[in-house]
């Protein structure tokens, strides 16, 4: 197998991998970041589906954040691949924040005012029972009514950001590969030369 692991690894390791990664979060975050730079489309095009990963990443919807971010950044003329870069910003480490804020947001949006005292939902009982309106109208309704604010905000910024970035990286990269092709050309005409008699 072409890539397959020398040794493969136990369901603990990779739970764990999962939480933490093998080296730094910083150069995971490094990672992502240049995968994204190193895209062959646009600028504008990374922004935006970086932008809409970001987007989605806020909404209460884990298991379709990827498709999702697809269809936004179709939408909005951004790339796929950069989507789904996107939403690494939603992981089992940032989740917990991310819609915390939201829930927080969406209950202040919604009732005018930071309601005290809400009673406790039992979501194990609503999973079970397949209830979605139990779910809906306590939980997922302000979390989704938080996340579209905060999110647009994050994916603008994330845009913007990008954007800029990722045209600066090209511009680099052109002046690089013409350097170096300059360079080349002119010891290609000395080598011509000294070799005429």
């Amino acid at each position: 197998m072409l890539f397959k692991r020398r040794t493969e690894t136990v369901l603990l390791e990779r739970l764990r991998l999962l939480l933490w990664p093998r080296r730094s979060f910083w150069r995971s975050a490094k990672y992502f970041a240049k995968r994204a730079l190193r895209l062959q489309a646009t600028p504008h095009a990374i922004g935006a589906g970086v932008a809409a990963g970001v987007f989605v990443s806020y909404l209460p919807t884990p298991g379709i954040h990827f498709l999702l971010a697809a269809v936004i950044a179709w939408c909005i003329a951004g790339n796929v691949v950069a989507s789904a870069i996107g939403t690494a910003v939603g992981n089992p480490l940032t989740f917990p924040l991310m819609w915390g804020a939201t829930y927080e947001l969406g209950r202040f949006i919604l009732d005018g005012r930071a309601i005290a005292d809400v009673r406790p939902l039992n979501i194990g009982e609503a999973l079970k029972n397949l209830d979605f309106y139990q779910l809906w109208e306590p939980l997922l309704k302000p979390m989704t009514v938080g996340a579209i604010p905060i999110g647009l905000l994050s994916g603008a910024v994330t845009y913007i950001v990008l954007r800029w970035a990722v045209a600066q990286f090209h511009e680099r990269r052109r002046s690089r590969l013409a350097a170096k092709a300059a360079q080349t050309v002119g010891s290609e005409g000395r080598t011509t030369m000294s070799v005429r008699p």
